[in-house]
């Protein structure tokens, strides 16, 4: 205001020494030297009054701009951020690895025996059960022993009955012979002199030649018996062999390799130039082995839920974890673990790519905070919140689980509370807000699906 007053007041006295210096210039050049002075000047009081305005003037500008810049104070609006309330829901932490599907069980079937392929009943894509035959070998040098074994187990029987009757013989003899020395000795010793001693020494003789007939008898029936056991014993050796000719599949599944055919000549499984007939696959049950890096390895327990997905086949398989190796690997820093999946549609096969779908963490009905209001500013965790008054309350918080939207509170925020997740570069605590609530964004990971 001071200001525009000596503006005002120099403007003024400009003007009166303008005037006067235009009339001195009009006397010197008209050389009316002796004319009366006429003053110029203004009256006193008309001075006064052109002060006394332009002061007035300045003083009503001033409480003009006075007034209006309040006036711009009281009506600006309280700045609209977006919030959204703190809820309860469920949170669970993923870990999504890829492999390839692997059959539970997958060998290749090989011969016991050497010997010609006779028959031969599957081939590519067969599915077959536990015990199914499916080859058959020629081995003409095993069915040519069978035979002989039951030539020989026939001999050994005859063998058994000729010694069995050659003891009942000597029994037989022994039995007279021992009975006539009894009567000779009893009548000796109760009628001495009626018997010769002599006799009654050679009934004794032939009494125990006889009894050492049985037992020899007893013992050539028994090594008859032995030699039975043995011939019988060959034969089922060779029985189980020859039975090797069929070749039976151990568990179901399905071949996927055929590398034999009619008439082909396979070497036995145990020597060096052994070549497999087909190669049989599990298919009921695949297993997907999967690398855990190191970090995730506390959270793996046997037993664990996994969602195996198929991206080929656009299908989702449940499967478990069935067993890891307590071990991790030095180069790759990870552990070998393996997740059973069922397949009893036979919809899966080997190979196929799969992404397993791990859960490491689950948590119910917990309060959440969306993590785009979260502010991370040196060690210090906090959030934006809107109290009652509406006004910003830098509000420090503790989290728990944290998803790719949403994070566990674990202390520092209630439910039903309001949080900033709009811009917050220029807010500040204390300033009054007007909060409107907003749907936070949730943020998906194209390469899971």
């Amino acid at each position: 205001m001071s200001k525009s007053i000596l503006t005002l007041l120099r403007g003024a006295a400009g003007a009166g020494r303008a005037r006067r210096s235009a009339n001195d210039s009009m006397k010197k050049k008209t050389g009316f030297t002796g004319m009366k002075k006429h003053s110029t000047r203004l009256p006193k009081a008309a001075s006064g009054s052109l002060v006394t305005l332009a002061i007035l003037i300045a003083l009503s500008t001033a409480a003009c701009s006075k007034n209006g810049d309040s006036a711009v104070h009281a009506s600006s609006p309280a700045v609209a951020v977006g919030v959204t309330k703190v809820v309860r829901k469920s949170l669970g932490r993923d870990i999504t690895i890829s492999s390839e599907l692997v059959p539970f069980q997958e060998i290749d079937v090989y011969a016991k025996e050497s010997g010609y392929i006779k028959k031969l009943m599957v081939d590519y894509g067969t599915h077959v059960k536990a015990g199914e035959v499916m080859a058959i070998l020629e081995i003409p040098e095993l069915q040519a022993q069978l035979e002989e074994d039951q030539a020989g187990i026939r001999n050994a029987m005859n063998q058994v009955t000729r010694a069995d009757h050659e003891l009942s013989r000597y029994k037989a003899q022994y039995n007279a012979l021992h009975l006539q020395y009894t009567r000779l000795n009893d009548v000796s010793q109760t009628q001495p002199g009626i018997v010769a001693q002599q006799e009654v020494d050679d009934a004794q003789g032939k009494d125990l030649a006889a009894s050492s007939q049985v037992d020899a008898g007893q013992s050539a029936l028994e090594a008859a018996q032995s030699q039975l056991s043995v011939t019988r014993a060959k034969l089922v050796h060779d029985q189980s062999l020859f039975d090797y000719s069929k070749i039976t599949a151990p568990f179901p599944g399905v071949v996927t390799e055929r590398y034999a055919n009619l008439g082909t000549l396979v070497q036995a499984g145990t020597g060096s130039q052994a070549a497999p007939i087909v190669k049989l696959s599990e298919d009921d049950l695949f297993r997907l082995v999967i690398p855990v890096p190191e970090s995730y390895v506390r959270y793996i327990k046997v037993g664990d839920p996994v969602d195996v997905r198929v991206p080929s086949l656009n299908q989702t398989f449940p499967g478990k974890v069935a067993r890891f190796a307590v071990d991790i690997k030095e180069d790759t820093r990870t552990m070998h673990t393996e997740v059973d999946v069922a397949n009893p549609k036979r919809l899966l096969m080997p190979g196929l790519y799969a992404d397993a779908d791990l859960t490491l963490e689950h948590k119910e009905d917990i309060p959440t905070v969306p993590l785009v209001a979260v502010n991370h500013e040196g060690g210090k965790t906090s959030v934006y919140v809107v109290d009652a008054n509406g006004e910003i309350e830098d509000r420090p918080i503790t989290l728990g689980i944290q998803t790719e939207n949403d994070a566990e509170v674990v202390a520092g925020l209630t439910e039903g509370e309001e949080v900033v997740v709009s811009d917050r570069s220029g807010l500040k605590p204390g300033e009054h807000v007007h909060p409107q609530l907003v749907q936070v964004m949730q943020y998906h990971d194209k390469d899971a699906d």
